[in-house]
């Protein structure tokens, strides 16, 4: 067959895609990318069915694809994604659009091939870290749920010891003798509660915000220690958590919460793995110039093979619904990231043992309570705090007043910038709860501060700083203060903002 010059020049040349000129079933033409893609010279690819090209699903398709060139119109385009087959076998993913063409020579199809390989790694790369993502929340979900049962009973508890404590204190305080012992007794039982709850919502909140490494020197025998409670809720009752901690342990540089996390992955393995219940075993010690912490299950313990592959992730030995297998791959990417290593030993009916090595850190600069508690006394200094709660906002203003501050107090943005309107005096300082009803603290510190340049601004908020900046409700970087907070906590914040 004769083609013109022309065509013939402009299918050969160096195009990013291949070109097939296909009479029927049969090649007629191809240009230089097809011979590349499909890995046969041009010589023998002429001439050839374009069978060779196709996979045997493909190929199982020859009547369709038949009765399509032969029945449609001249001009019209079809696309479509399938797999092609290379001259050595190997196969590969295509785009394939084809027009049919009417010439003096005859009826032919003319294809125009794509190798979207890399296209296709990439969609799959975007959709394996989209799952990994989501089963990443899941996982984080799913501790939390199963925490969630005993949290509950425990705060429970403390309200109640709360609630009927301050209920002596009133009885006591409005009995014809008030005996001023037994009224500051109950008060510190209600005090002792308030902090357990405090603390248990502190570790609540580092173990559910979103990833924000923030390494800091950490005493690991501290951060244990704080710990036990809310893993011996994971554990259940059935399953003994012992600690034994090395006296003279140096600290470690690393993100408390992401170690938090750790220690509650290990510990739902271990309670998995001891249905029957047994003992969870946590010490730590010193390795030349690491830090070792050790746990140790006496449960079902892992084979070799399952052992081999236990911190890849989304590999569980776990059924359908039970398990992400995330667990020690994160545990894995915690240690790493930390500068340190990990390790598993274990053995079927025995039990498993994690190893955890961190580098030693610098060592935790000692504060003296008395110089603390001068650092933060007030000389005079105006407050305008914001709060939408009540109490809270009484009790910020108590504590403010008490340690030698001047304090104005609203409940919400407007009532607050009305306030400050009417102030003739400075503002030194705007402590501003985040999220508020009718107007956020973000705008309520904006428009004050267009007032006021000079008034600076504290924030406090039950949220973690990361999830606010994200939503767009806090700016990064700013000065915030985590509720529920004590009046240390209130009194160091608001002398560190002032001083600059």
């Amino acid at each position: 067959m004769e083609w013109s010059e022309e065509l013939a020049s402009g299918l050969l040349q160096a195009a990013p895609d291949a070109i097939l000129v296909i009479d029927g079933d049969r090649i007629v033409l191809a240009n230089d990318r097809a011979e590349q893609m499909y890995g046969w010279p041009h010589c023998e690819l002429v001439g050839q069915s374009v069978d060779v090209l196709m996979t045997d699903a493909a190929r199982a398709l020859r009547k369709e694809r038949r009765k399509l060139f032969d029945e449609s119109p001249p001009g019209s385009i079809g696309s479509i994604v399938t797999t092609a087959c290379r001259r050595d076998g190997t196969e590969f993913p295509v785009e394939s659009s084809t027009t049919i063409i009417e010439t003096p020579q005859g009826r032919f199809a003319v294809a125009v091939v794509r190798d979207v390989t890399e296209r296709t790694r990439i969609e799959q790369e975007k959709a394996r870290l989209q799952a990994e993502a989501q089963a990443h929340r899941s996982q984080r979900l799913e501790s939390l749920g199963q925490l969630a049962g005993g949290i509950a009973h425990d705060f429970n508890n403390m309200l109640g010891v709360i609630l009927n404590y301050a209920s002596f204190v009133i009885e006591e305080a409005e009995s014809p003798e008030p005996d001023v012992s037994m009224i500051a007794a109950d008060a510190q039982q209600v005090i002792r509660a308030g902090k357990r709850g405090t603390d248990l919502t502190h570790q609540l909140l580092a173990f559910a915000r979103r990833e924000v490494v923030r390494p800091e020197p950490v005493d690991l025998n501290a951060l244990i220690t704080g710990t036990q409670e809310l893993l011996r809720r994971t554990l259940g009752e059935h399953i003994t958590l012992i600690f034994r901690p090395d006296p003279d342990l140096p600290t470690v540089t690393c993100d408390p919460s992401q170690i938090e996390q750790l220690l509650l992955n290990l510990a739902l393995n271990a309670r998995d793995a001891m249905p029957a219940g047994g003992n969870l075993v946590i010490d730590t010690g010193r390795d030349d110039d690491r830090v070792r912490m050790r746990i140790v299950d006496c449960g079902r313990g892992m084979p070799s093979d399952v052992l081999e592959r236990a911190f890849e992730p989304f590999y569980t030995t776990k059924g359908s619904g039970e398990g992400t297998g995330l667990g020690l791959a994160t545990v894995y990417g915690i240690v790493t990231q930390a500068g340190g290593e990990v390790a598993i030993t274990s053995e079927v009916g025995l039990g498993t043992t994690v190893t955890v090595h961190l580098p030693a850190g610098a060592a935790v600069a000692p504060v003296e309570v008395a110089e603390r508690a001068r650092a933060t006394e007030g000389h005079g200094e105006t407050l305008l705090v914001v709060e939408d709660e009540d109490a809270l906002r009484d009790v910020a203003g108590r504590i403010l007043t008490g340690a030698g501050y001047r304090v104005l107090s609203a409940e919400g943005g407007a009532q607050a910038l009305e306030l400050a309107a009417r102030h003739d005096g400075e503002i030194d300082l705007l402590v501003s709860d985040v999220v508020m009803p009718g107007m956020l603290g973000k705008e309520l510190a904006e428009r004050l501060v267009v007032a006021r340049p000079q008034t600076r601004v504290l924030y406090m908020s039950g949220y973690a700083q990361p999830v606010l900046a994200s939503q767009g409700t806090l700016d990064p970087g700013v000065a915030l203060l985590s509720k529920p907070f004590t009046a240390n906590d209130l009194l160091a914040a608001v002398r560190k903002r002032l001083d600059g």
